[in-house]
């Protein structure tokens, strides 16, 4: 019976650790445009004044602990310094993990205002742990114990960009622990690198005009292959409405559709298709953002 109950834990533990793992492969859709402090610190106040932004992604489907990510971020930029707070919640059947970093920021301007080069540093802590109330079994087994007897550890991430009226070029080290320090347990996979090009398109000028932003990113996760995503964003309506569309290399796909009302209030919805590994077993997950806007 005790073969029989360790067995059980350790089927339960390794569905725990994919479900975060292939949560991985799918990030919040808010980096790519509306939030892109998400991924690089670099973009930690890069606009002068204070942002608020909060997401919400729940996986669609009717199975018990199925990955759940919540994320709150501000980023203050005032004269050449950005300073951000990003805080990162995700549950995935036993496994509960949570991330708070603080961000440093530095924004120099070039020749023409409009050309900046950023720099950003975050550094704070992760927490990883499994959910004694949630196991349906003995909470007090010993391998759960061992799980559980991880300290919390000091994490960060890197990031560097250039921007014009137009045009971003950008690239990032999240997780610097795991880069840096081989964790004797692998918990789960996490996200290496992150590079991305967009730039901005002026279709039509006015309060009915259209701009469209094209942007290609490439981007690494621990134990798989790196995976690239293309898409656009088109903003119309005096650019307060916008709708998003990415396709990603794991062979799913990314809409979005939202409303910047005055450039201070964001709200926006993105639904994300499951990667085609798992698309005959769950459907895909839906992303709530919001944002205020108390900068210029």
């Amino acid at each position: 019976m005790n073969k029989i109950y360790k067995y059980g834990l350790g089927l339960l533990m390794v569905f725990t650790i994919g479900s975060t793992a292939k949560a991985q492969l799918n990030p919040l859709a808010a980096q790519y445009y509306t939030n892109q402090y998400l991924i690089n610190p670099a973009m930690a106040g890069a606009n002068q004044g204070l942002r608020f932004n909060a997401a919400y992604r729940k996986l669609w489907s009717n199975v018990p602990g199925s990955p759940l990510t919540q994320n709150v971020t501000a980023d203050y930029g005032f004269n050449k310094v950005g300073l951000g707070l990003n805080v990162y919640n995700e549950s995935a059947g036993l496994q509960r993990q949570t991330r708070v970093v603080g961000t440093y920021a530095y924004h120099l301007k070039m020749n023409n205002d409009d050309n900046q080069l950023h720099f950003g540093v975050s550094i704070g802590f992760m927490s990883q742990r499994l959910e004694n109330s949630d196991i349906n079994g003995n909470p007090n087994d010993p391998g759960v114990g061992q799980y559980n007897d991880r300290k919390t550890y000091l994490d960060g991430d890197f990031g560097a960009a250039y921007t014009t009226k137009k045009l971003t070029v950008q690239a990032s080290i999240p997780n610097l622990k795991s880069v840096l320090k081989k964790d004797v347990i692998k918990l789960a996979d996490v996200s290496t690198f992150y590079a991305a090009a967009s730039y901005r398109v002026n279709l039509s000028e006015g309060e009915n005009g259209f701009d469209l932003e094209p942007k290609v990113a490439y981007r690494g996760v621990q134990g798989y292959d790196n995976i690239w995503d293309a898409g656009a964003q088109l903003e119309i309506a005096n650019k307060q409405v916008f709708l998003t569309a990415l396709y990603h290399s794991t062979e799913n796909a990314t809409f979005g559709l939202g409303m910047d009302f005055r450039k201070k209030y964001l709200i926006s919805g993105n639904y994300t298709t499951q990667t085609s590994a798992l698309s005959k077993y769950t459907n895909g997950s839906f992303e709530l953002n919001l944002r205020l806007n108390l900068g210029k």
